[in-house]
């Protein structure tokens, strides 16, 4: 009976036996020989590839570096807007201001009624010039048909010379900027009796 270590033994010098040269001849020639052209087809097709991967790369990461500056000085552009957006109409108020001080300096050394009705009437109007070219407009009310987005209706009076649904009277005046109401009109409508 053969010694199964005796014969491992023997197994594993071969393999550790260095290759002869016909072996290492045939191994380089292998790793002479030229690269398929198939193969080199494919290197020549990732090469554009990956230029123009790194072209788009490149692309994109410029645009979300602008789309985050942009929306960063949007940001900015929105807090200045909140914190000094009513500057230009303040700086028209200051106007309307001046005229106010200038009356009741005024009202001290005035004995004529008319005069003090006078500088209040400019003053008034010199206010309500302001607050028109800041785009503040009065909502029509009296003898208008009742809006529930215009009007606040806090009275209802029976009326047979008025249609129902009409304003009889404006009881307090109401405000609009452009589309947006800031004050409704409180009126009063007229009902069939």
């Amino acid at each position: 009976m053969e010694n199964p270590f005796k014969k491992a033994i023997e197994e594993d010098k071969e393999i550790k036996e260095e290759p002869n040269q016909e072996e290492i001849s045939g191994i380089s020639e292998q790793a002479e020989e030229p690269v398929s052209n198939e193969e080199e087809v494919k290197v020549d097709e990732i090469n554009p590839l990956q230029e123009k991967y790194d072209t788009l790369n490149n692309q994109y990461i410029r645009l979300a570096a602008d789309f985050d500056n942009y929306r960063k000085r949007n940001e900015q552009e929105r807090e200045a807007l909140l914190k000094y957006g009513a500057e230009n109409t303040l700086k028209k108020m200051l106007e309307v201001l001046d005229n106010f001080e200038r009356g009741l300096k005024a009202i001290e050394t005035v004995e004529d009624c008319e005069k003090v009705k006078e500088c209040y009437n400019l003053a008034y109007k010199n206010f309500t010039d302001v607050l028109a070219k800041a785009g503040l407009e009065t909502i029509k009310a009296e003898g208008e048909v009742f809006d529930p987005n215009l009007h606040e209706a806090v009275m209802r009076t029976p009326d047979s010379d008025k249609p129902e649904n009409t304003i009889i009277t404006e009881l307090q005046k109401g405000y609009k900027l452009g589309d947006k109401v800031l004050r409704p009109t409180l009126v009063n409508v007229a009902t069939a009796e």
